[in-house]
């Protein structure tokens, strides 16, 4: 059964939450702060995390942060802000998606079940192509040895590419899976600007890419 932590501080809204998820059918585990959440997410183990903004003891994004940094499990944050940097810092925090509240028990269920597809459905520990290897555990990345210093959304597209080994990716397609299928801003630079760092990261010659190549009018194919 898919198992959901819901961190979250109001007591209404947590057994609320908890409920709603039951009846979809989810097995929930709860905490109403942010260092008992994150003890919940790393002896849980859960599939996907609900995750207010505003908690005590630990906020929401220190949470989102310190998960990234040892799992990706999938996070739904919830904030009463709406402003866009709000919702731009909850996403690069490590957030895979957002809900302002108010919204309905329907839209938030219809959040979960997208961001479960989005998911891998097996968990890999290891990519591995051409001596460039990731580490999904630790989230470290080496090429031919030598450690690669990595942002959190450079990881995970390189990851994304890496899975799809061969596969054209359109810009869209990459876009749902990295940052989260209502991502506002400029969908090809956000991308192209990311593609651009790992080149410089990766490639022997970044002008002349091997590794992650253009097709151009569709998006980028990794190579080993």
């Amino acid at each position: 059964m898919t198992k959901i932590l819901v961190i979250e501080d109001d007591p209404v809204l947590q057994q609320a939450l908890q409920m709603s998820l039951t009846r979809e059918g989810y097995e929930t585990v709860s905490a109403s702060d942010g260092i008992a959440g994150l003890a919940l997410a790393r002896d849980a183990e859960p599939d996907l995390i609900i995750l207010d903004l505003m908690l005590p003891r630990l906020d929401g994004l220190s949470v989102a942060r310190a998960v990234r940094q040892e799992a990706e499990t999938p996070i739904i944050m919830l904030t009463a802000r709406s402003g866009e940097v709000d919702r731009i810092v909850g996403l690069e925090s490590g957030a895979d998606d957002y809900v302002t509240k108010p919204f309905s028990s329907g839209e938030l269920m219809a959040r979960v079940r997208a961001v479960l597809r989005r998911a891998p459905t097996r968990r890999v520990e290891r990519l591995e192509a051409g001596g460039l290897v990731l580490d999904l555990i630790s989230r470290r990345a080496t090429l031919n040895g030598q450690e690669l210093n990595l942002r959190h959304k450079e990881f995970n597209l390189l990851a994304e590419l890496m899975r799809n080994q061969g596969m054209v990716l359109s810009r869209e397609f990459l876009l749902e899976r990295v940052w989260g299928y209502d991502y506002v801003g400029d969908t090809n630079r956000t991308i192209d600007v990311h593609i651009r760092w790992l080149r410089e990261k990766i490639e022997d010659d970044p002008s002349n890419p091997q590794r992650i190549q253009t097709v151009r009018g569709i998006g980028y194919r990794f190579e080993a």
